[in-house]
């Protein structure tokens, strides 16, 4: 899982694009570039000679301090190079720089996408991929909070036609799973803004960039969830390619928390290393971490409820023992 590339896109508004490129700059001590195009880029070369890109998205809508403002110039993308796990954490020193030094904040209209390199992935994987996302996109969404009209525009969850293809077809090369997302017209790869990349899991990406794109992160800028969904999502990317194959049954729990739990286990997300991954993607849903009945957990508090009125009866006796015994002497 750590060895895999990804990139990130975080969306953001409050400052202008100067302004986060000038923060950036200084974060990695180098200078900036206007380089303006119909996304008005900013540019800024880390000490790397990768370059980050601060951007415009269409879709942001601006905001300067609490008011709303309409100036183009407060519609801020974030784009990072090419990263590797270490890099997780020039990320999140970034982001709190911008929003404490550039007092950069996030509303509704504002995303996170988180870009996974697909170069080892295979028809079989994304097979695999597709199944996982929707076994359990219903919990994902909930556990993300993902926004109603979100999903319904720009994330939307996978395609039911596109996952019954794929699984009754079984497709044997990459190109064959290209065919089956664009319907047959594959010449829609070499379109920026086509339709079929507004979904939580955007192969469009994989035909046209060469990436995995997930799509289903609310704006934010707090870098232990930044942190969080990339893990996420290369955890997902990961179990993709090792497993020979995910069923795409979908996930029903009267327990929520302990089955994503579980599964977030399965992922490979164990142990103390990914303790606040888990906080964060379990923070959301209903239900208790340590039984997977919610009824032994009721029965279990009831439990220690009486063993302690039981303790504090006996407690009782000892003390009203011990005072009678007093008085005698």
């Amino acid at each position: 899982m750590k060895s895999k590339r990804f990139g990130i896109e975080i969306e953001m508004t409050g400052l202008t694009r100067r302004s986060a490129a000038l923060i950036i700059a200084k974060h990695f001590d180098t200078g900036i570039k206007h380089e303006r195009g119909i996304y008005d880029t900013y540019s800024v070369c880390d000490q790397d000679g990768r370059k980050w890109k601060i951007v415009r998205d269409a879709s942001i809508t601006p905001q300067c301090g609490n008011r709303f403002n309409y100036d183009p110039d407060y519609k801020v993308e974030v784009v990072s190079p090419i990263c590797h796990y270490d890099d997780i954490e020039t990320i999140q020193s970034i982001v709190r720089e911008l929003r404490r030094n550039g007092h950069a904040k996030v509303n509704e209209s504002c995303g996170i996408h988180i870009h996974v390199d697909a170069s080892k992935h295979t028809a079989r994987s994304l097979r695999n991929i597709a199944n996982i996302m929707y076994s359990k996109e219903d919990l994902i969404f909930k556990a993300l909070k993902v926004r109603p009209q979100k999903e319904v525009r720009f994330c939307k969850k996978i395609d039911d036609d596109f996952l019954e293809m794929l699984n009754r077809k079984k497709p044997k090369d990459i190109e064959e799973v290209e065919n089956l997302w664009y319907d047959g017209n594959t010449s829609r790869k070499y379109e920026h803004y086509d339709d079929s990349r507004y979904h939580a899991l955007n192969f469009h990406s994989v035909f046209s960039k060469g990436t995995i794109e997930f799509r289903m992160f609310n704006g934010t800028l707090h870098a232990g969830e930044i942190k969080t969904y990339i893990q996420f999502c290369l955890a997902i990317s990961h179990q993709a390619l090792v497993q020979n194959k995910a069923s795409r049954v979908k996930t029903h729990s009267s327990n929520e928390k302990y089955t994503f739990r579980t599964w977030l286990l399965r992922l490979g997300l164990i142990g103390d290393e990914f303790k606040t991954a888990r906080h964060h993607l379990l923070k959301n849903l209903d239900g208790c971490i340590a039984w997977k009945d919610p009824q032994q957990a009721v029965m279990q508090r009831e439990r220690l409820q009486s063993a302690q009125e039981t303790n504090n009866e006996s407690l009782e006796d000892v003390q009203e023992e011990l005072g009678m015994h007093m008085q005698q002497m």
